[in-house]
């Protein structure tokens, strides 16, 4: 979780700039007086220990119970919930069916809620279901969008009927805080010297501070692609086309001169080799709850500390003719508004996270505080500076701050979204193979389901010296199977800690799972799998998996629905086929992003495809050096449906000159049904021999899976 425990009695006045850490002298205990007996802290034991109250912590919490164990939730802020209770209503998860056990649980006590005639204060019941907003599923008792105060009120009862204790504002002493026996957590010390001992601990926290300074291994930033062979990881300025700059805009202080420094946020590095490993961390922001009911909405405030300098990029780019508006209000019942990022410049505060996965908390807090001050200043920026065009203002004016939310921090959200922070690297580390289902663990602990999304990291200077955002990669998932081995550390690190949240993962894979929905599955899989440890007095990497596999079954955990355990499709082998194959794994894809497996027989893992979109603006390159010259038959491998296009542009560069055909991909390839023969070419020897597919003026789904050169 977020560390402020100064953060609930902000003011709206705090908001426009008091900083955290003026709130924080105040609320300093009173100094003992001379004499004055210094109580030692009583040890408190548990059989499990649950630090961080997100909602994974409180499925967690809540599961140990109903096995009739002891446990404590340690929430370091005074509020439960997370981002769920934070302003995250809009849930994200993709295929809904993915959710079960306590986490459906929850989404259904939402819909109770809203069946409630009560429960519709600023619109009608039927206005709102009518449109189905956020993705609710007609006749079936989920909703899966709600307000804020919802959430919290839900999680209360859960909590109350459960009757798990909570201890709220304390926070892990993360110099001396956790104290080992070998690989065995023995207790936790808070700042405060409060201790609490326990058989199991649960790390719920965004950050991770509980299992990395017991000594567990992480990582922070993007791994290169060639880490764990992925496509998306590392470095992705050719995928960095969502949210982009759709206008040139000059970065530096004074326009056109390098020596003047450059506007706040720009990096001046360069975006770094492409597909590279770096340190940096996608971006976080607030999930703001506006609404457009005049008598529940605020005026956006001016933060008393606001610096024009820090929206100057924002002011040149709706100057130089973008007009899109840049946010994304997603509405949520009773006219109100879950708010995320959208396009160039928007509530993202890019790059100016990297030191707040591993910083102290006086770090964190400065970090908190810049964001709020920034993303507070941006909306008072759109709403009412006089360079920002007339449209635009009016369209920010019509929704502001919710006034019956967040009411003890001034109607702004209390929980920062810190996307991704440290990551555990267990014996096992969930990557974009999984999400893709082209690996399938066995030992399943529940599913993700959503896409593989990562926010943009950075922004930089192209060489033509303007301004360009780096990072943001969203590309489809299957629904597929977590490991419990990535919620466990290795055994020789620690053997009694469970990591549902900061999971072991890569990059690309932590931005499909990094879902509230699945942090409750998580938290609910860690806390059985805790509770059958102790039963079994073993080390959790030890844990029967068939005895934790019935329990997840009979709490109704999904843990996987596209049986049997391999993908139900036909690939062919490459190396089969004859001739020269170049796979779409090995072609040089500009777009052609998406990937699918859907349909069969295809060559190798699967196919891609340009999802339909960004016409003439992605293709894909097959290239290979024949060693024989001569005469060679060319095939173009895809997979036929009726959504594919009828005109797919394919380009044939051989020693005859440049030729291209038309592929009418609706029909089925004629050869083993997967491949179409384009022509015979003459080539020469050890000369480039290069297949250029396009989505130039498609009329559909374009498919690229493989070229094939027979030798005639």
């Amino acid at each position: 979780m977020t560390f402020q425990r100064s953060l609930l009695t902000l003011t709206l006045t705090a908001l426009c700039g008091v900083p955290l850490a003026a709130q924080a002298e105040k609320e300093k205990p009173k100094a003992k007086t001379k004499g004055e007996a210094k109580a030692e802290p009583k040890t408190e034991t548990y059989d499990i220990v649950v630090y961080g109250g997100t909602s994974g912590g409180i499925t967690a919490g809540i599961q140990a119970v109903r096995m009739g164990k002891t446990v404590v939730i340690i929430e370091p802020t005074k509020f439960l919930g997370g981002l769920t209770t934070g302003g995250l209503g809009a849930t994200d998860i993709g295929n809904k069916k993915a959710i079960g056990g306590m986490s459906r649980e929850f989404y259904h006590r939402v819909w109770q809620h809203y069946q409630r005639d009560q429960s519709w204060v600023q619109q009608k019941r039927e206005e709102y279901v009518a449109k189905r907003h956020g993705g609710n599923t007609p006749n079936e008792e989920t909703m899966w969008t709600f307000e804020p105060h919802v959430a919290t009120k839900i999680y209360d009862e859960m909590i109350a009927e459960t009757k798990v204790p909570v201890v709220y504002g304390e926070r892990l002493d993360l110099k001396n805080g956790v104290k080992k026996e070998g690989t065995r957590i023995t207790e936790i010390v808070m700042e405060s010297g409060r201790t609490f001992a326990g058989k199991m601990f649960i790390d719920a926290t965004y950050e991770g501070d509980l299992f990395a300074k017991a000594g567990v291994s992480y990582h922070v930033g993007r791994e290169a692609n060639a880490k764990y062979d992925e496509k998306l990881n590392g470095v992705q300025t050719g995928h960095a086309r969502s949210h982009q700059f759709i206008k040139n805009v000059d970065p530096y202080v004074v326009p056109g001169d390098p020596k003047s420094g450059v506007l706040p946020g720009v990096q001046t590095d360069g975006p770094g080799e492409e597909f590279a490993g770096d340190h940096r961390v996608q971006a976080y922001n607030f999930r703001m709850c506006t609404t457009d009911v005049p008598e529940n909405r605020l005026a956006w405030p001016k933060p008393a500390n606001y610096d024009e300098k820090n929206y100057e990029l924002a002011l040149r780019n709706v100057e130089a003719g973008d007009g899109r508006f840049s946010w994304n209000p997603v509405w949520m019942p009773n006219r109100k508004t879950d708010t995320n990022n959208n396009f160039a410049i928007s509530t993202d505060n890019i790059g100016m996270n990297y030191d707040y996965p591993d910083g102290d908390y006086a770090t964190r807090d400065r970090i908190i505080q810049q964001h709020r001050d920034y993303q507070l200043g941006l909306m008072w920026t759109y709403a009412n500076h006089p360079r920002v065009p007339e449209k635009i203002r009016e369209h920010f004016t019509k929704l502001g701050l919710a006034k019956d939310e967040f009411a003890d921090s001034g109607h702004f959200p209390r929980q920062l979204y810190v996307r991704e922070a440290r990551r555990m690297v267990s014996d096992y580390v969930m990557t974009e193979k999984n999400c893709r289902r082209l690996e399938i663990v066995p030992d399943s602990v529940g599913m993700g389901a959503y896409n593989m999304d990562s926010h943009h990291v950075q922004r930089y200077i192209t060489k033509e010296g303007f301004v360009r955002n780096e990072g943001d990669v969203q590309v489809g998932s299957r629904p597929y199977p977590i490991s419990y081995r990535s919620i466990v550390p290795k055994a020789s690190e620690c053997t009694n800690v469970l990591v549902p949240v900061c999971l072991s993962s890569s990059h690309i894979a932590f931005g499909s799972i990094r879902m509230e929905p699945v942090f409750m599955v998580l938290g609910q899989s860690a806390a059985t799998a805790a509770s059958l440890a102790i039963d079994a007095k073993v080390d959790l990497q030890r844990l029967d998996y068939a005895a934790l596999r019935a329990k997840l079954d009979a709490d109704q955990q999904v843990l996987d629905f596209e049986s049997p355990a391999k993908p139900m499709v036909e690939s062919l082998d490459k190396a089969k086929l004859g001739g020269v194959v170049v796979d779409d794994a090995d072609a040089v894809l500009t777009g052609f992003e998406s990937h699918g497996t859907s349909a069969s027989p295809f060559i190798g893992a699967g196919y891609a495809h340009d999802g339909n979109v960004e016409k003439g603006h992605q293709k894909a390159v097959f290239r290979t050096q024949l060693k024989e010259a001569g005469q060679y038959e060319v095939r173009l491998a895809y997979q036929a449906l009726a959504n594919r296009a009828s005109n797919v542009p394919v380009t044939i560069r051989s020693a005859e000159g440049v030729k291209t055909v038309k592929v009418n991909q609706k029909e089925k390839a004629p050869i083993d049904g997967v491949l179409y023969a384009l022509g015979s070419f003459k080539f020469e020897g050890g000369q480039d021999a290069v297949v250029e597919v396009s989505n130039e003026g498609t009329d559909g789904h374009v498919i690229v899976d493989a070229v094939q050169w027979i030798k005639k």
